[in-house]
């Protein structure tokens, strides 16, 4: 494990031409210390986790000094935001300090509220405490559900001030990925009508993340094509994890959209509690574009954006529109993987769309709490439905659920399922702890009073969602009334 200073920085992206990225400093934070950190993380980067309690550190990743090797940078890019073109945006508060070669490969550094840059569009530049927090946690939540994500390596705060809808304190997240390049990036160029941009930034996204495209025995004549093809199936396949846990990005404009398939930019989120399809978890999204039940379409829509941008390098509508059929089935087919192992099914049936559908409808009509039913649903015993009482209760309509459980009971009798086998392998793909809005908000309100031991708390169950954590079963239950007065919009 080393030192931040001793980190074998590396700076691919920062090669690209200077019309990718404005190099720059981050703006120095009064009087930083750490709120909190992933030490899993930071072995991740092969930074020992002991070393983010230092001084030195904590200044280095709060942005008020830059490590040894690291050369900071803004990226530029562009999107569509909420369905309408919004032109040039770029990192308005994010400074790419360089990647740090792993074992596992490239992962680059991005400290997130680190000040103004040239794309801050009269914004401060900066991230709040709160914000902060609920990234951290909610990249490392979904780390632990096996999603595709962004990590996060710490938060550094501060007594600084700055005005959102009222005074509050500043800091600095640690986001880590092995590229921050999203769809907007390729907007950028195609809408500013520079073919030569547009490929030099495929072309450095296929030779660093997706080399198979064009060397070996996978080598494809097309590699752009390939490139969107790959692309969209990542992106199906995470937004079929999202589907099946129940998570709600909130803001799904191609700027947040990753290159990799990966889960960024977390911002107003939500986990389902009461299950209702048309949630919409941000309140500034009055048109619910980017409600629950309309993520897969968005996504589908956002990658129709990446293939319009990238038309000019495939070069025909004919093979752009070939490689984005991919998305639809691969959606399809992982979100029913995901369901049958979710229901304990270890066989596919002809019946078990209808069994899924009907399930989805009845958790529709009774809302249903998402993540209690479905951890439940491993303890009913096949030959015993008067055990039934504890998943019985999280229904209104109790004889609706009997006779949805009957027609359950009688397909796990037919692949001739065994209660504690399909209990084992039930509890590995149905969470017992998701990031709930108002376990995130306990967090916070401690955190603005100095107390970030709950951070630290909710980390460590976060980090391992499947087990049990007896002693902090309480964050697996229904939350509280107030809960549902909590609203989170895209200053969160």
């Amino acid at each position: 494990m080393k030192s931040i200073d001793a980190l074998p920085f590396t700076h691919s992206f920062g090669a690209l031409p200077a019309a990718f990225h404005t190099r720059l400093m981050p703006t120095p934070l009064a009087a930083p210390y750490l709120v909190c950190s992933s030490p899993a993380v930071a072995r991740l980067i092969g930074l020992d986790p002991d070393a983010l309690t230092r001084p030195a550190v904590i200044e280095a990743l709060a942005g008020n000094r830059v490590p040894h090797g690291a050369a900071p940078l803004a990226a530029v890019y562009s999107g569509h935001q909420f369905g309408v073109w919004a032109g040039q945006l770029g990192d308005g508060r994010a400074i790419l300090l360089g990647g740090v070669a792993t074992a596992a490969g490239t992962l680059e550094l991005q400290l997130k509220g680190a000040g103004p840059t040239p794309y801050s569009r009269m914004g401060d530049g900066r991230a709040v405490l709160r914000s902060s927090i609920r990234e951290f946690l909610c990249s490392e939540a979904m780390a632990g559900l096996g999603i595709p994500t962004s990590r996060a390596l710490c938060v550094t705060g501060s007594k600084q001030l700055v005005m959102r809808e009222a005074p509050e304190s500043v800091a600095v997240a640690t986001r880590v990925a092995p590229s921050f390049v999203r769809f907007g990036s390729f907007e950028h160029w195609y809408y500013q009508d520079r073919p030569t941009e547009l490929k030099q930034l495929a072309d450095y996204v296929i030779d660093h993340f997706y080399s198979e495209l064009r060397l070996g025995e996978h080598a494809q004549e097309n590699p752009y094509r390939a490139l969107l093809s790959e692309v969209s199936r990542r992106t199906a396949v995470m937004i079929a994890h999202w589907q099946a846990v129940g998570f709600m990005h909130g803001v799904m404009n191609t700027d947040n959209m990753s290159i990799l398939g990966l889960t960024i930019d977390y911002g107003p989120f939500g986990f389902m509690e009461a299950f209702d399809a048309g949630h919409i978890c941000n309140h500034t999204d009055q048109q619910g574009r980017y409600a629950f039940h309309r993520q897969p379409e968005i996504g589908q829509w956002n990658c129709y954006a990446l293939g319009q941008a990238l038309l000019p390098l495939i070069g025909s509508e004919e093979e752009t529109t070939d490689a984005l059929a991919i998305y639809q089935p691969t959606f399809i087919q992982t979100l029913d993987a995901l369901f049958h192992a979710k229901l304990g099914l270890l066989t596919q049936a002809p019946q078990d769309k209808a069994l899924i559908d009907d399930l989805l409808a009845l958790l529709q009509a009774n809302h249903t709490d998402y993540p209690l039913f479905w951890r439940r649903l491993g303890d009913l015993l096949i030959d015993q439905p008067q055990a039934d009482a504890p998943l019985r209760d999280l229904f209104l309509d109790r004889p609706a659920f009997d006779q949805w459980a009957q027609r359950y009971r009688a397909r796990l009798q037919s692949e001739h399922s065994r209660d504690p086998a399909r209990k084992q392998q039930m509890d590995r793909v149905n969470p017992k702890y998701v990031l709930r809005n108002y376990l995130a908000q306990i967090a916070i309100e401690k955190a603005q009073n100095d107390d970030f031991s709950e951070v630290a708390r909710l980390l460590s169950v976060l980090e391992k969602p499947y087990d049990e954590h007896p002693n902090h079963a309480a964050y697996a239950a229904l939350p509280p009334d107030w809960a549902n007065d909590l609203e989170v919009s895209c200053s969160s």
